[in-house]
């Protein structure tokens, strides 16, 4: 575009928080520290409940053939609170809850949070010890857990005796195993039946910006997991930070951000990440009730059946991570659904190549999205889309107008534009410290600012380019290998869906990186021809000494980050 951009970030930046607007910002002290927050964002995730309440008989969940409505979803939510009461849940008591994505599952997290409750979302994807040590650390109260996940848990109960109340979502007809379980059915009913369940008012609990809300264990791809305590405050901070990225790329293409208009379709999101993660439950839940969206969930991803969703629902935003959208776009019945409700297509967690942005904004019509944030920060850190992703398709985007990075020396100086170093954030959204862990608490928050581990960089004008993990980057023979700049060049080549580079062990070099990659449907390519491909875009040393084709996506985890310690296993078997 000729005139792009017609503002700095900075500009824009100050026109949508300027005083009286929707997302002024106003500095307060957290924790003894002045910090920019956002003015107007609701104070708590209490608020965020009220708030969905009011879209009354919109559809909120789609999971399959069960629809929820707003209002369905609010007198599940409060039954459920109620109950908690009644068992003896006190303000800062932990609520665990672990299942897949189900309706059940934003039921359980809001009847937790509204009754004051320290809500302790744990990956279900993890095993019954891993379960276990999540329990056990966080010294949950209660339990929530599907059937599925019951069955891995139940051999541990044993050892879980702070658990006063475990209940059982979508229960079979089979006893249930230990004698503090209750089938969730027996409380609230099944989805279909939520709407017949009376009005109730919430808790008589006083709740505040700065009490705290979630535990969310970190992804664990090093060491135990950690839980990262948040606040009120850190989780709302999405809410206002995914309205001003959208209104930011109006200002940067010289156009007025557009007024809501009340009659306009709903917007719709096909969740294709778990609400167990940062980014599903504070990116996605939490904005999609505030402002009345829907969310179409799914059991398990299959790209058949989400081009059926995003046709059937009138889904506008997809996405989770690259490889989802690469498999939208090359899939050969691609043309046989309506796909033009879509208005954006986002994703973080991992690289992705230049051409996926160009193809998102030329076959879809819709906005590319691309961001960076941890669980630390609260979920979205940085943000980036339409024209600046396609123009600067290798950045996650400047952070948003609350928050501030920084990119330090390991002896924590700040360096100029441009210049590797540790990313350091500091915001109204990071959290306050890892559970019963003050060492690690020390190490990773200092003077508020969290010590990310990735290794980056930060241009003039404040687009942050995220470079490797700290602890992932190859050093072969004395010299410095980011993993991430091989993988964008693997990324280039037309055949690339999938790619990951690990290093090696050697026995003079130290080690050597060896590539992993998922080539896309139909397309071919052979080792020789991928390794000449980087050699002619980096330096000879860069070049892995040898690529693994692997026939399904690179395995991940729920963040979408691929796990490179699985993929060194693949390499010692």
């Amino acid at each position: 575009m000729t005139n792009w951009p017609a503002m700095t970030i900075a500009q824009a930046h100050a026109v949508l928080t300027a005083a009286g607007s929707p997302l002024e910002m106003e500095t307060v002290v957290i924790r003894g520290r002045p910090t920019r927050t956002w003015k107007n964002a609701p104070p708590s995730l209490r608020a965020v409940f009220e708030a969905g309440r009011a879209h009354g008989d919109k559809v909120f969940l789609v999971l399959e053939d069960e629809r929820v409505t707003f209002e369905q979803f609010a007198r599940a939510t409060l039954r459920l609170a109620a109950q908690l009461v009644a068992d003896g849940v006190e303000k800062g008591d932990r609520v665990a809850i672990v299942m897949r994505n189900l309706p059940e599952w934003p039921v359980a997290f809001f009847a937790a949070s509204i009754a004051g409750a320290i809500v302790t979302p744990l990956n279900a994807w993890w095993t019954g010890a891993e379960l276990e040590y999540g329990l056990a650390d966080s010294g949950a109260k209660v339990l929530i857990a599907d059937n599925e996940r019951m069955g891995r848990i139940e051999p541990h109960l044993p050892a879980l005796g702070a658990i006063t109340r475990i209940y059982e979502a979508r229960s079979t007809e089979d006893p249930l195993g230990d004698p503090r379980t209750v089938r969730l059915e027996a409380i609230i009913g099944t989805s279909d039946s939520w709407g017949s369940l009376a009005d109730r008012a919430l808790p008589a609990v006083d709740i505040g910006p700065e009490d705290d809300a979630t535990l969310f264990y970190t992804s664990g791809t090093t060491g135990k997991p950690k839980g990262a305590l948040g606040t009120h405050r850190n989780i709302v901070s999405n809410i206002m930070a995914s309205a001003c990225s959208a209104a930011r790329s109006y200002l940067r293409r010289g156009e007025a951000p557009p007024v809501a208009d009340p009659e306009a379709p709903q917007k719709a999101t096909l969740l294709s990440v778990p609400f167990f993660h940062a980014t599903g439950c504070h990116a996605v839940l939490s904005p999609s009730l505030f402002a009345g969206a829907k969310l179409v969930l799914m059991r398990k991803w299959d790209v058949m059946a989400a081009m059926a969703l995003i046709e059937r629902e009138r889904v506008t935003g997809c996405g989770g991570v690259p490889t989802i959208a690469w498999q939208i776009l090359e899939h050969p019945e691609r043309g046989r659904f309506d796909l033009s409700s879509l208005e954006t297509v986002s994703y973080g967690g991992a690289p992705s190549a230049p051409e996926l942005v160009r193809q998102i904004s030329k076959q879809f019509k819709a906005a590319p999205g691309n961001g960076w944030g941890m669980t630390e920060t609260s979920a979205t850190f940085t943000h980036h889309m339409a024209e600046d992703y396609e123009n600067r398709p290798d950045s996650c985007g400047p952070p948003v107008p609350v928050c501030d990075l920084q990119v330090r020396d390991p002896d924590g100086n700040v360096l100029p534009p441009n210049t590797v170093g540790e990313l350091y954030g500091f915001g109204p959204n990071v959290v306050k410290e890892y559970w019963n862990k003050p060492e690690a608490t020390a190490a990773t928050f200092v003077d508020g600012w969290v010590r990310t581990g990735d290794l980056a960089k930060i241009d003039e004008e404040g687009f942050c380019f995220i470079v490797d993990r700290a602890k992932d980057m190859l050093i072969r023979g004395g010299e410095n290998i980011y993993c991430v700049e091989v993988e964008a060049a693997l990324y280039e080549h037309p055949a690339v869906m999938d790619a990951a580079l690990v290093g090696r062990e050697h026995k003079t070099l130290g080690e050597e990186p060896v590539a992993f990659v998922t080539l896309k449907p139909g397309m071919d390519a052979g080792e020789d021809e991928l390794r000449a491909f980087v050699a002619a875009r980096l330096a000879a040393f860069k070049v892995p000494v040898a690529v693994h084709f692997e026939r399904e996506p690179l395995v991940r985890n729920a963040n979408g980050k691929i796990l490179k310690t699985e993929l060194k296993k693949l390499l010692a078997g």
